[in-house]
Order: C-alpha cells, then sequence, then structure tokens
C-alpha cells in the first residue's frame, strides 16, 4: 500500500500503521491491553455473556432481549446439521488432511446447498452468518471422528452450540464446567477487528463475491502459522516440553539459536493480549477440575521463563493459554486452528455484513520495484 505524503508515495509493508476504513465492530487497543465488542469489555462479556448473546451483538450491534436471544438459540439448533453429501465429501477426504483445508474445503461446499449465496441483502446475509456458526463446529467435528475411524454424531439442537460441540467431538455429554470454558474461549476468538483473515473476508466480498466465498478466504488465511496456525505451534511447543522444569532450559537454548517462542508478542498489543489474562484464569481452573495441572504448569513456567529472558518486552498473547485450556478440553492439537475459526464465525460474517452495507471495491495500489523498458525479443534470439 502506498501513502501519499507531502506529495511523495511511501510503503508501508504488510498496511502496518495504515487504516483502511471504518468499523463500528470490535476495538483492539493496542496501547492499553483492551479488547471490545461493539462498546464491551470482553472482560465483562467473558465473565456474564454466552457465545450465541455475543454473536447476536457482533451481528445486530446491541445486546439481545430474552424473546431474541431465545429465538437466535433456536435458529442455530436448527441449523446444526449439514447435507449428508458434505459428510459424504468429509469421508472421502484423506485422513491425513488438515482440519483448516477441510473446513475450507467443506465451507465452499455449502454454498451449493444454500438457495441464498448469491442473495446479498441483509436479512439474507444474517441468515447466512446463523449457518455459517451453526454448521462450523459439526463439520469439524464431524471430521475428527472420520479420520480416527469412527462415525460423526449428530448435533443435539437441545444444548448450546459450545456444549453440543464437545458431545459430537466425545460421543457424550460435556461436564458443564468443561462446556462453559469452551463458550468462554469462543466469546474471545469471536472478533479481532481488521486482522488478516477478517481482512481477507472483507476483500473477497468487495468485489461483491458471496458469503462463503469471503469465509473460504478467511478460513484460508488463518491457517498460517503467523496468524491463527500460531496456536498450533503452541500447542506442539508444550509437547515438546513436556513438565515444567524443562521449561527454561527450553527457552535459552531456542532463543540462542534465533528460534522464535510462539504464544508470545502481537502485531498490535503492546502489553498483555486481555484474552490471554482470561485464559491464564481458565486454563487454572480446567487443570484443577481434570486433576491434570500439568499443562497449566507447562504454560506458566513458559510465561515466566520468557518474562525472564526478555524482560516482560514480549507480553503473551491469546495462543498461549488456550492451547493448554484444549488439551484439557481434549481437543487435538492440529484441531486449534478450527476452533479459532469457530469463534471467529460472527466476527467474520459481521464484516462481510457491515462491508456490504456501505461497499467499495478495496484495491490498494503497489510500489512496483521491476524493470522498466525492455524490449520483446523472438524466441529464437533469446
Amino acid at each position: 500500500m502506498n501513502i501519499v505524503i507531502d506529495d511523495k508515495m511511501t510503503t508501508a509493508r504488510g498496511l502496518k500503521g495504515v487504516v483502511v476504513g471504518a468499523s463500528a465492530i470490535s476495538l483492539v487497543d493496542g496501547e492499553n491491553g483492551r479488547l471490545i465488542y461493539r462498546g464491551y469489555s470482553i472482560e465483562d462479556l467473558a465473565e456474564h455473556s454466552t457465545f450465541e448473546e455475543v454473536s447476536f451483538l457482533l451481528w445486530h450491534g446491541r445486546l439481545p432481549k430474552r424473546q431474541e436471544l431465545d429465538a437466535l438459540r433456536k435458529q442455530l439448533a436448527a441449523e446444526y446439521g449439514v447435507p449428508s453429501w458434505i459428510v459424504d465429501i468429509l469421508r472421502k477426504l484423506p485422513a491425513t488432511m488438515h482440519p483448516m483445508d477441510v473446513l475450507r474445503t467443506a465451507v465452499s461446499a455449502l454454498a451449493a446447498a444454500d438457495p441464498l449465496t448469491e442473495k446479498k441483502g441483509r436479512e439474507e446475509n444474517l441468515a447466512k452468518a446463523v449457518k455459517l456458526t451453526a454448521k462450523t463446529p459439526t463439520i469439524a467435528a464431524a471430521y475428527d471422528r472420520i479420520r480416527k475411524g469412527r462415525e460423526p454424531i449428530p448435533p443435539d439442537p437441545t444444548l448450546p452450540l459450545a456444549a453440543s460441540f464437545l458431545q459430537m467431538l466425545h460421543g457424550k455429554p460435556p461436564a458443564p464446567e468443561l462446556a462453559r470454558a469452551l463458550d468462554v474461549i469462543l466469546i474471545l476468538h469471536a472478533d479481532h477487528s481488521f486482522n488478516a483473515s477478517t481482512f481477507a473476508a472483507r476483500v473477497t466480498v468487495s468485489t461483491e463475491s458471496d458469503m462463503y466465498a469471503g469465509i473460504a478466504s478467511a478460513i484460508g488465511t488463518l491457517k498460517g502459522p503467523l496468524h491463527g496456525g500460531a496456536n498450533q505451534k503452541v500447542r506442539e511447543m508444550l509437547g515438546q516440553i513436556h513438565a515444567p522444569e524443562n521449561t527454561a532450559r527450553y527457552v535459552k537454548e531456542r532463543l540462542a539459536i534465533g528460534e522464535r517462542i510462539m504464544g508470545f508478542g502481537h502485531r498490535v498489543y503492546k502489553t498483555t493480549d486481555p484474552r490471554a489474562n482470561i485464559l491464564r484464569d481458565k486454563s487454572r481452573v480446567l487443570g484443577e477440575i481434570t486433576r491434570k495441572p500439568v499443562w497449566f504448569q507447562i504454560t506458566q513456567a513458559l510465561e515466566e521463563a520468557m518474562k525472564s529472558e526478555k524482560g516482560g518486552k514480549l507480553p503473551p498473547n491469546v495462543d498461549l493459554y488456550s492451547t493448554s485450556c484444549y488439551e484439557y478440553l481434549g481437543i487435538d492439537s492440529d484441531m486449534s486452528t478450527p476452533m479459532f475459526a469457530i469463534g471467529r464465525m460472527p466476527g467474520w460474517t459481521a464484516h462481510v455484513i457491515e462491508q456490504l452495507n456501505d461497499n467499495t471495491l478495496i484495491r490498494p495500489l503497489s510500489d512496483y520495484s521491476g524493470e522498466q523498458g525492455l524490449k520483446y525479443l523472438p524466441i529464437e534470439k533469446r
């Protein structure tokens, strides 16, 4: 992207520091470590709200009344299921395929099952947002079971989305404390302003492509290890450390050879990611509930080791403690990023709707650095 400053063009690599548009959906205050959804702090929502309520907030700009929340829960539950031919596609995919690639493929296929795909009015897009939010957990859980040689378990329309997912994944109703933990994790992932995947979705629909295409773009972007894929890298790192007493040595050795310690630092936050503060406590509680505190202990030791080595200059981000939470919830390492996508679906779709409310094609300039004036030579003379 080129910025005009005093009639001169300057390049902002990665759009760093560039404001590309206005949004009323969420505020990421990097200097003060604040995250706000539609005016509400993430701390307040994580303590008192539910994922369904936050979804309504992101889509409609306000918290729902009781009858509105009940209606949304019924709408989501009615859309939990996926067409049988989508499940057939999941059965035919290689068991070695990354779940994010599976999710991207299935979301693209869902477009064929929706008669509203090419309709771009607000009400039609809200209906698609409900469908995508409801069906993504079903797809993720179904593929995880299929690749392990198990039959998918149908969603339970009597359960909230988080609890239904855990039941589909493990084949039994989750303990209320575990279901609530996942509900909070999904709330924390629901939106984060113009991050890479959200911006990708907005770029796609700015061309007047459909919501499913925009969400497929977002999923593909989220997969990368510099974005959502970082949480899988943290899970793998915790497994390598194995025990709290190994942590300080692990950090010293990796930093000495110039390796990056995943789960620390953020492109926007200059202080601790506020989501990490909430997840730190959630990880501790889950360790107590499951009587397996070692994952929390390793993560806490990792935070202390990095503070010692870096003097607090690389505080933890959302990925650090979310990964130990997933471990406690029995969610495999490579399913960490799909969990991110499940939580982010209301935010992505809210941004698609907002983009289309006052759409302008997103088309930045580039700073050409190639040659000019070359003359074409016939192939015989090259």
